[in-house]
């Protein structure tokens, strides 16, 4: 059983909350265009300027396990304005790195402040609204942040050839500027009433009873199969459209946008399928539809019959499905143990981090991108599926 009560008497913006999860997503993206250039600037070897991505990911991923479950003892707000502030002092550290090694750190710490509106936009939204109604707002939510990795490429690009690949991190301090003053000035604490108190003991016994929960590992093992799995193909996408299928490299860009406006229509799509059907018949149908789809990809590329026609196709609607699934899974697995939602939130966006990232990998194995990213994205829909079936049975 969920306590599906909201905080009496909170509420946020949710054009806040959005912009507090775009600024840690869109931070991720944006910089890729500039690798080369600031690497070129600063002396740096194309290994090098790659770490000031992989790491970003790992703080991404890392900070979340911290924020959720000091959110849930010492407050949404207190945590989130350190998170913040560690976020913009970061991206300026960043901005007038003289090396290297310097912008990797800044980096670094840039994810690790950048993680926490990830993480607690989230478990603000859980703390003030009941399931059904969340799962609308995360979807809207959705909508919203999904600009970030569609934009960001073009943004950063445009910015750093037009004014230099510094005024990139100029920009994020911007955004980490308004979020803080959005927090500080519109924000109110949403923490539940009956959270514990904040100390070591009680920060390490709230995850080990999420790990010892089969509802919520299974929401948290199909969220990430279901939603970052397409890191894969996102990956392998440059090898894919160019060498495979001899798509100019300036249009690599325009079909990535066009994954994420899947995206896009399916938190849409949420939002009005989650008004009339239950939630959980919601998230194993669009999941379904993200696995057929993977598994078109997968047909046409070993039957050697992947066009661009088709390829588009099947992943604008895996896009739709995972646009679908992600709010309903991230609520499911967030509701599972009220008391501690931001510590749920931070082990859920770790496991989605950390799946994506191993996806990504594997997506690069073997001479063939187009197989290896069809084979991950229909094994991780395969495996989604099966985990959200215990999930489900888990939590009846």
């Amino acid at each position: 059983m969920t306590d599906s009560r909201p905080t009496p008497g909170a509420s946020a913006p949710l054009w806040g909350l959005a912009l507090l999860t775009f600024s840690g997503t869109l931070a991720m993206h944006i910089f890729v265009p500039a690798l080369a250039l600031a690497g070129d600037d600063l002396n740096a070897s194309a290994s090098a300027m790659q770490m000031t991505v992989s790491l970003y990911i790992l703080g991404l991923a890392v900070g979340q396990l911290v924020y959720g479950p000091l959110s849930d003892h010492f407050g949404r707000r207190p945590v989130l304005m350190v998170g913040l502030g560690l976020y913009t002092l970061a991206g300026l550290a960043a901005a007038l790195a003289p090396e290297a090694k310097a912008l990797i750190a800044a980096r670094l710490f840039q994810a690790l402040g950048g993680c926490a509106g990830l993480t607690l936009a989230r478990a603000i939204v859980r703390d003030t609204t009941a399931p059904r109604e969340a799962a609308q707002r995360l979807a809207m939510m959705n909508l919203m942040v999904t600009l970030g990795p569609g934009i960001a490429p073009i943004l950063g690009g445009l910015l750093a050839n037009e004014l230099g690949w510094r005024w990139i991190f100029y920009l994020l301090v911007g955004l980490g500027v308004a979020n803080v003053l959005f927090t500080w000035r519109l924000l109110p604490e949403t923490r539940p009433r009956d959270s514990g108190g904040g100390n070591v003991k009680t920060l390490v016994r709230d995850y080990q009873a999420l790990l010892r929960s089969p509802a919520f590992l299974g929401f948290a093992l199909g969220g990430g199969c279901a939603t970052t799995s397409v890191y894969a193909f996102i990956s392998a996408a440059p090898f894919v459209f160019v060498d495979q299928l001899q798509v100019p490299a300036e249009h690599v860009g325009l079909y990535l946008a066009l994954l994420v406006s899947g995206m896009s229509m399916g938190n849409v799509f949420a939002s009005r399928l989650l008004a009339r059907f239950p939630m959980r018949t919601v998230l194993m149908r669009a999941n379904q539809v993200s696995v057929l789809a993977a598994f078109v990809f997968l047909g046409a590329v070993l039957s050697e019959h992947l066009s661009l026609t088709v390829l588009l196709l099947s992943l604008f609607v895996f896009a739709t499905g995972l646009g679908i699934a992600a709010p309903a899974t991230l609520t499911e697995a967030i509701s599972v143990m009220p008391s501690v939602t931001g510590s749920a939130s931070g082990l859920y966006g770790f496991t989605q981090m950390a799946i994506g990232a191993l996806c990504s990998a594997l997506a690069v194995l073997g001479d063939d991108p187009a197989l290896a990213a069809a084979v991950v994205l229909a094994s991780a829909g395969v495996i989604g599926q099966i985990a959200f079936h215990v999930a489900l049975r888990s939590s009846e």
